[in-house]
């Protein structure tokens, strides 16, 4: 499959499907005990939150209006998407238009909303949340801890395939075997088109041998409202949660879901190397930090595989 990346275009496209929906209600046990007090979605990658490029690709595919659907403990979020006057006047007063800007662009990249969800009950339930903003238009839905990399078009590419086929679309990678588990896994039939395939069933986390094919379901959708009846009727599956993988199985019987077959740079930052991988990676690709961060990690690495000698000196 060819990668999906391009320059974004200067000007936002106008987009048929226009609200996005970002689940963040998780409690991060997996970086515990760093999201004890802060949400896991808040956790910087190089100087943003996670969160943060999330909403960014949302609005870089056109998408201007974002609902978070949070829990308990997440009210730093929905102050990060605000405005916040007191470091605004000090910033400005300052004369510091560069941090006054970084400040300032979370609350200006989309419209954002908030809801609570009650219960931890699962991602479908997350989704089913947001039934009331979304109403009877098709959505996206964006997992925080699936961060795509700026450069890849992955939305706007599954966009484009929502407005052609209707119904819902999903992401797809292909994993190896052994990894198959760790996902949702799709049954697929292939299309005219190289990178878009029709999915005929789902299963969440099979085992390797139960597996339908090597294809993921990783985290971006494009969902027809249609879903919310479906999960309506979902009863709880694996782990007692509502899965959204089970509605989609519903409605992929119906014939009415494809797959965008994804195989650019994606980040998994609910793993904690993965996460780390993640901000070296970032790190290194910017133009303020990436040539000097990039010659230390050099030098760094190479006193590794030396034996380590210089370790402290290097990490001083």
């Amino acid at each position: 499959m060819a990668r999906m990346s391009a320059p974004h275009s200067s000007s936002t496209p106008t987009r048929t499907v226009r609200k996005a929906v970002v689940p963040a209600a998780g409690l991060g046990t997996r970086f515990l005990p760093a999201t004890k007090a802060t949400p896991k979605e808040m956790l910087p990658v190089v100087d943003k939150p996670a969160i943060q490029y999330v909403v960014e690709e949302a609005a870089a595919a056109g998408l201007d209006d974002v609902l978070m659907v949070t829990g308990r403990h997440k009210r730093s979020i929905e102050d990060h998407f605000d405005n916040a006057f007191e470091l605004e006047q000090a910033l400005a007063a300052k004369g510091d238009a560069v941090r006054l800007d970084a400040v300032r662009d979370p609350a200006r990249l989309a419209n954002i909303h908030h809801i609570r969800q009650g219960e931890p009950l699962g991602l479908g339930h997350a989704v089913l949340c947001a039934r009331r903003h979304v109403g009877d238009q098709p959505f996206a839905v964006l997992l925080g801890d699936d961060l795509i990399d700026p450069r890849e078009t992955l939305l706007s590419r599954m966009l484009d395939v929502r407005d052609r086929h209707q119904g819902s679309v999903i992401a797809l990678m292909k994993v190896p075997p052994e990894q198959i588990h760790l996902y949702g896994c799709a049954a697929v039939e292939a299309t005219g088109e190289d990178d878009v395939v029709r999915v005929t069933g789902l299963v969440e986390k099979p085992s390797p041998q139960d597996a339908p094919s090597h294809y993921a379901v990783i985290g971006r959708y494009v969902l027809d409202p249609a879903v919310f009846d479906t999960l309506e009727r979902t009863r709880p599956g694996r782990g007692g949660e509502i899965q959204l993988t089970d509605a989609l199985q519903e409605l992929a019987a119906g014939g009415t879901v494809h797959g965008v077959v994804f195989d650019g740079l994606r980040y998994d930052t609910g793993d904690k190397a993965d996460y780390l991988r993640t901000v070296v990676r970032l790190a290194c690709d910017r133009d303020d930090l990436g040539p000097e961060f990039v010659a230390w990690l050099k030098e760094f690495v190479s006193g590794l595989e030396s034996g380590g000698a210089d370790r402290g000196r290097l990490a001083a």
